[in-house]
């Protein structure tokens, strides 16, 4: 806070006992130092007011916009909660009268049921409300076109009691200690304690700067609770709709139960053939039964015709002697058929190790095959469950195999002759080069003899010389 120049007033001590002689003391060069020092404190103080935002009055707001008249629904239902609660987007009727009645009580403002439509309208113009409501509105306050005009007299009244200190849970505001500051500063200034009027202007730049940071920590927070709002709107927004999702688990299930009668439908047919396959079954079981039945009469029958016959030794003996042979054609037959269990088995080994000798043939074969230039597409595969050659090895070693080793065969022939070929001229080349040796030598012989016969007639000369 600034402080004024000029001259201070005196203190207590110094100042006269009464104000009638303390008047005539003040002269002019004095008067124009306390006017000069009053006046910029009052410049000061309006400055300080001015610079700070109104409680009350401010930009009208645009309240057909959507976020402002969530804002503004918001801050109205901060106010009258619990008692009166608005919900948007269109609240009721009923709930925006009882809100418009309960501002109207907290503001202390008469009231009258029966006119309480002029009587809100009236109250409104005296006490400067920017905002213009009909009867009309009044009368259908729940309609689209009406709403917006009601919030903003509902939001403009709730500004108003907070500016008369009406909500109790609100802290006190920063006006009653810019008050109490100027108060204290003037007092302190007006005493001539200039120790006390800066010590009152740091408590109060001290407070103010805690205020501040306070009001910014709080900003950043809603900052960051109002980003996080808007990532999970944006989510919500990129995300599927409710009905969409709904929709796709509708499909969903029905993708279910189309699958489900399907199995049903299917696992009806499989009872369907099974009933069948038993009622063939049962008929069946009818026959077997009605012909065991008819087998045991028949051999009950039989039975009875060998009981009524007279038996002669004669007879048993020759059926024993029967019985016997029978047993031994029997014994005969078993002892046939272990023999033969046998050579199945030593077969069956033989045919194993030949089986084995074929196959590591057939490995040889292949790798035989893998080595030829230019190779041949074929390998050889044995069949066990085969039962002659041609299914055991298979029909592509006629098809393939043979067609290609004659192929092979002919471009063998084809290059052995070209190599032969190739062979007598190198051999006409060797001959003619052996001739060409043979020249050579000679000429070297002959120019030989000629150096043995000059070489005496160098050496005379070298001696000579």
């Amino acid at each position: 806070m600034r402080r004024g120049g000029g001259r201070r007033f005196p203190k207590p001590s110094l100042a006269p006992s009464t104000a009638a002689e303390a008047t005539p003391a003040l002269d002019a060069s004095v008067i124009r130092n306390l006017d000069s020092a009053f006046s910029r404190r009052d410049s000061d103080a309006n400055s300080l007011c001015s610079s700070r935002p109104a409680s009350t009055v401010g930009a009208i707001l645009n309240f057909s916009d959507r976020a402002t008249q969530v804002a503004a629904l918001r801050v109205v239902n901060t106010f009258l909660a619990p008692a009166v609660t608005l919900r948007g987007p269109l609240p009721a009727a009923r709930d925006i009268q009882a809100a418009l009645r309960l501002l109207v009580d907290r503001l202390h403002l008469p009231r009258n049921d029966a006119t309480f439509d002029d009587d809100l309208i009236q109250d409104l113009r005296l006490l400067g409300c920017p905002y213009k409501v009909t009867r009309s509105a009044l009368k259908a306050p729940g309609t689209p076109h009406s709403w917006p005009v009601l919030l903003s007299v509902l939001h403009w009244l709730t500004l108003l009691c907070h500016s008369q200190g009406d909500d109790p849970d609100a802290p006190s505001g920063p006006s009653d200690d810019l008050l109490l500051y100027i108060t204290q500063s003037y007092s302190h200034f007006l005493s001539g304690d200039d120790a006390a009027v800066e010590t009152v202007d740091e408590e109060y730049a001290s407070k103010a700067r805690m205020t501040g940071e306070a009001y910014v920590a709080t900003a950043r927070a809603l900052e960051k609770e109002a980003e996080e709002l808007e990532t999970q709107v944006n989510k919500l927004i990129s995300g599927p709709s409710r009905r969409e999702a709904l929709e796709s688990e509708k499909e969903a299930f029905n993708a279910d139960i189309h699958k489900f009668d399907a199995v049903v439908n299917a696992w009806k047919t499989k009872f369907n053939e099974r009933e069948q396959s038993f009622g063939d079954l049962e008929k069946e079981l009818e026959a077997k039964v009605s012909d065991t039945q008819r087998a045991a009469a028949e051999i009950q029958d039989l039975l009875k015709q060998v009981d009524a016959q007279p038996v002669n030794v004669k007879d048993v003996d020759r059926m024993r002697r029967e019985m016997q042979a029978i047993e031994d054609d029997i014994a005969n037959a078993e002892k046939g058929k272990t023999a033969l269990e046998d050579k199945v088995w030593e077969l069956e080994a033989k045919l194993v190790t030949k089986l084995e000798e074929l196959e590591r043939h057939a490995e040889q074969c292949n790798q035989a095959l893998k080595k030829l230039k230019p190779t041949v597409a074929f390998q050889y595969m044995i069949d066990s469950k085969g039962s002659s050659p041609a299914e055991m090895l298979g029909t592509g070693y006629k098809t393939v195999l043979k067609p290609a080793l004659l192929a092979h065969a002919e471009e063998n022939k084809r290059i052995c002759l070209s190599n032969l070929e190739n062979l007598n001229d190198l051999q006409k080349q060797l001959q003619g080069n052996a001739k060409v040796l043979e020249e050579e030598r000679n000429n070297i012989s002959s120019l030989q003899e000629k150096n043995d016969e000059v070489s005496p007639s160098f050496q005379a000369l070298h001696y000579i010389l």
